[in-house]
């Protein structure tokens, strides 16, 4: 019985780390971790080892310092050792100097590169002017304040200090002055163009971008060549904001502009923080991102919001003015007067893996099988032995468990688990002498560190997502099979630390920064620790990033960990939509007219590049961002039009008529968009070597099935976040997976319900399948079959099978078709009429509370208007007395050939009698058509359940 672990209980472990008696060794459960570093630490301009707090303030916030994030390389200096590098905040661009703090707002993008292969963007910083003191010359930027998506930067020499605030998304800067006048001074190669001067307020142009300059009410602003300085009336405050520019604003607009945006101007924006809801039902993610001002003058609270792609086109509330602002993320839309807006995105599900539902039988199973037999020594086949690419192994390890468990092989399913449990258990124990193999947690920094490191996870805290999300995952497929290594006694407090240290999702937790590698605003992971380049932070392979976030959605599932689960779904869904339009703009409405690619391999702070940090090879510039291939990895397929597009453009740039490197990668990511035309491809050139992660066994078994169930459909959801819907020719194949060890009901947005027993992932519609082992079992095990007891009998269960008989089995017979005779024309709502019946005998079951559910399917051919209705009927003694009789609901069947599904959702018509315990008792099930000319069809076999709320 599979164990579930409670999210307190979760906690206790974590929080509540004892000395397990070890030299520098805390245990976690039965794991443990080293406090003392077997490797290098993170490093910079000054000892960042011992003092990660070296640029932060006295007054900036205690706990973690946060890393990776668009500003970390004034927190976390690597090259500029005074100032760090420019920060892309979107709209503006800042970089912190002697003198104040420099404003940019690039418009025009600079494209580099031309042929295949390469090529990128990038809205340079382009200094406008700086903002200061006059007479300030800091010696360095320190970080006095940080929230979701601002930072305070801080310049002092002494006498003279600036402390700005600056945001994502935020068109303002605003900015606290002390020992001189507040100075705008124009960059060396620009001049100031005033038009508007008014008392505090000056509207100005520099570079065509157009500014306005807010100073306290009663002082003023006085203009000398390109520098405007105010006494500030003797207060310390002052803001900034450039105004929108697309279109091009006229006069008028850009005054109407100015005093609209003069209404928040002295509402400083002090704080930012991000909320998040999954609604199962309906499975929508709302996102709340809220503003906390102080009035400067006045008691104002709103201010003013720019917008990125990925939420304006999710956006729930507000209205957007029609001037945009331009960026590298594309087009910024803007809200005036809030504290607040909240975007509302569509979650589509994830799976433990592609079902198996091509034919189990012939040539092709066959190939499979010797696929799955060419791994049982060595699962993982690793590459090195850091923890990339041991997290590499595992992934690799956990697709060959999933899919072996689906076929029945337990030889490779049991090796890859052990392979796997051994791996992790082995990563997760830490001990005096231990060099590697370990995990090391600095209080210090915050950061849990895995040795031997790579990458730069170590020195500079890069891809800790990347690295972790792979050993969770396989973690949660591991939980499925081995509950009680997952529990918190035992190694899931381990795993709950991977989680924290890469994305932590409690924000009372300071051990860890909150969301670390998960930018916010930007929606989207950052990969850069100390992000200290000219083009702001990077990441290239963003599907490694959306790897991490399904591990967190399997793994909270599979525990009862609904934080972690929800954390992974809010970053899985806002991830997915920032891809969509910043590494695959498919929309094309982000990338510069004259980018001439489909996708980027790298997006940067300042624009995006047809490059990797690894290759210069089309398909791996590409290809970056379609691995790892999992059952977590279906929004690739989001778009099958852009899936053949894309592929086709890395064939070009390639100049090849097949993918040269990681084949295997391509064909999957191929098949989200043409499963038939992957497997062709696959069929002419399967003797390629496979990608690292990868398995000749997984990528069959991927195509194989894909070219089988179709493409994606969105347009379908699940109340499951283990679920996903596939259409093929016009016909939809409803797929749901429960890893839990309760049966659940998986209701889709369609209507249909499928019946889901523990441990599975079944099928329904097109193509009906079941497969996977019950929680905690030693293997797989075929769909629940009890058997109803005989008159007399001693038990029995409550799912039923409908047989072409007549009668309601424990085990599903053999499908067959049985026709349900039409109404003639008349209406029967409610009175059976040449009703096929079905009957079982000798239940002792006791009711359990709850309802009855059923899932029939049924067709109307292309008959219009017909109406297929049930009655179910209990005696409980089996007196002959119908103890209990329930009317559903007739279910409207459409004109299209296909099986649909009429389920108990249809509703409860009428009811008469109480439930009542079964001693011995009978159950009838009644089908007829109540509307209609013609008959219709229902599916018996394993196409057509009864499950009575008994136990």
């Amino acid at each position: 019985m599979a164990v579930f672990v409670a999210v307190a209980a979760l906690l206790g472990a974590v929080l509540t780390v004892l000395n397990s008696g070890a030299a520098g060794a805390d245990t976690v459960g039965a794991g443990s971790y080293t406090t003392t570093a077997p490797g290098p630490l993170p490093s910079g301009c000054a000892d960042l080892s011992t003092n990660p707090r070296h640029w932060v303030t006295a007054d900036a916030p205690s706990g973690a310092v946060p890393t990776n994030d668009w500003w970390s390389s004034i927190l976390w200096k690597r090259t500029n050792c005074a100032f760090g590098e420019p920060l892309f905040a979107q709209p503006l661009g800042f970089r912190a100097q002697s003198g104040g703090l420099g404003v940019s707002y690039s418009t025009k993008p600079t494209i580099s590169g031309s042929g295949k292969g390469v090529g990128e963007y990038h809205f340079d910083y382009q200094e406008d002017f700086i903002a200061g003191v006059s007479g300030l010359a800091a010696p360095e930027v320190k970080v006095d304040d940080w929230s979701d998506w601002t930072v305070s930067p801080s310049l002092s020499d002494g006498t003279h200090t600036l402390r700005a605030t600056i945001g994502s998304g935020l068109p303002f800067a605003y900015f606290r002055a002390t020992g001189g006048d507040a100075r705008i001074k124009a960059a060396p190669d620009a001049t100031v163009d005033v038009w508007s001067h008014s008392g505090p307020v000056i509207g100005y142009t520099v570079h065509g971008h157009d500014y306005v300059a807010f100073a306290p009410d009663g002082a003023t602003w006085s203009v000398s060549g390109s520098t405007l300085t105010s006494s500030l009336a003797g207060k310390d405050y002052f803001s900034v904001a450039v105004l929108p520019t697309t279109p091009s604003t006229s006069t008028d607009d850009r005054a109407t502009l100015a005093t609209e945006y003069a209404k928040y101007a002295y509402d400083h924006v002090t704080g930012t923080a991000v909320s998040y809801r999954y609604d199962e039902a309906d499975s929508t993610v709302t996102t709340t991102y809220r503003l906390t001002t102080t009035a400067l003058e006045g008691s104002a609270t709103g201010t003013v919001a720019a917008l990125l792609p990925h939420q304006w086109r999710h956006l729930a509330d507000g209205s957007p003015l029609p001037q945009t602002y331009t960026s590298s993320r594309g087009p910024l839309k803007v809200l005036t007067g809030i504290t607040s807006f909240s975007t509302s995105m569509v979650f589509h599900g994830v799976l433990p893996e592609i079902p198996g539902v091509a034919d189990s039988s012939g040539a092709d199973a066959a190939t499979l099988q010797n696929y799955l037999d060419a791994e049982k020594a060595d699962p993982t086949r690793q590459q090195s032995d850091d923890t990339y690419w041991t997290g590499k192994g595992l992934g690799r390890a956990a697709r060959l468990a999933e899919i072996a468990d689906q076929t029945g092989d337990t030889a490779v399913r049991d090796a890859a688990l052990s392979a796997i449990k051994s791996k992790l258990t082995d990563w997760f124990t830490a001990s005096p002498g231990k060099t590697g193999h370990q995990f090391y947690y600095d209080g210090k920094w915050g950061t849990l560190i895995g040795y031997p490191a790579s990458y730069g996870s170590d020195q500079e805290l890069n891809d800790h997502h990347f690295h972790y999300g792979y050993y969770i995952a396989a973690a949660a497929t591991l939980a499925r099979f081995d509950p009680t290594w997952a529990d918190a006694d035992h190694y899931g407090g381990m795993v709950d630390l991977l989680i924290r240290d890469a994305n932590n999702y409690d924000r009372t937790d300071r051990r860890f920064p909150y969301l670390r590698d998960f930018d916010i605003y930007a929606g989207h992971d950052w990969a850069s620790g100390h992000g200290s380049f000219a083009a702001g932070n990077n990441q290239e392979s963003s599907s490694e990033g959306m790897n991490f976030d399904n591990a967190l959605i399997q793994w909270g599932t599979v525990t009862g960990n609904k934080a972690v689960r929800d954390a992974g779904i809010y970053m899985y869904t806002t991830q997915a939509a920032a891809i969509e339009d910043y590494w695959f703009d498919t929309h094309h409405q982000v990338y510069p007219d004259d980018f001439a690619h489909k996708e980027v391999g790298m997006v940067w702070s300042n624009g995006g590049a047809y490059s990797t940090w690894f290759s210069s090879a089309p398909e791996q510039i590409q290809g970056i961002n379609l691995l790892p291939v999992t059952g977590g990895h279906l929004y690739l397929g989001d778009n099958p039009a852009y899936v053949k597009a894309n592929y086709q453009e890395m064939l070009d740039q390639a100049g090849k008529t097949q993918p040269g490197i990681w084949p295997d990668i391509w064909y999957e990511y191929l098949a989200l968009g043409d499963g038939e035309a992957a497997l062709t491809a696959f069929r002419a050139n399967s003797s390629f070597t496979s990608e690292e992660g990868e398995s000749k066994a997984h990528t069959f078994h991927w195509i194989r099935n894909l070219a089988a169930l179709g493409t994606v459909d969105t347009t379908v959801t699940a109340d499951s976040p283990l679920a996903a819907v596939f259409t093929k020719n016009g016909e939809r194949t409803y797929v749901a997976a429960d890893i839990t060890a309760t049966d659940t009901t998986v209701h889709f947005s369609d209507g249909t319900a499928v019946r889901v027993p523990a441990g599975k992932t079944v099928t329904a519609g097109a193509h009906t399948w079941s497969g996977g082992s019950a929680p905690g079992g030693t293997g797989p095990t075929p769909t629940p079959t009890p058997t109803p007891t005989p008159p007399g009998g001693t038990g029995s269960s409550p799912t039923l099978f409908l047989s072409g008989d007549g009668t309601l089995a424990g085990t599903a017979g053999a499908a067959a078709n049985v026709t349900v005779p039409s109404a003639d024309g008349t209406n029967h709502d409610g009175s059976p009429y040449k009703p096929l019946t079905f009957t079982v005998s000798g239940l002792d079951l006791k009711y359990g509370a709850g309802a009855t559910q059923f899932d029939l399917a049924v067709d109307a051919g292309q008959a219009i208007g017909n109406g297929v209705q049930t009655q179910l009927s209990y005696d409980c003694t089996g007196d002959g007395t119908w103890n209990r009789v329930e009317n559903y609901r007739y279910f409207a069947t459409d004109p299209l050939p296909g099986w649909e599904h009429y389920t108990d959702r249809a509703g409860l018509a009428s009811a008469t009698g109480t439930p009542c315990d079964l001693k011995n008792g009978t159950v009838q099930l009644k089908v007829w058509n109540a509307l209609g000319n013609a008959p219709s069809t229902l599916g018996t076999g394993d196409l057509s359940t009864v499950l009575l709320p008994y136990t």
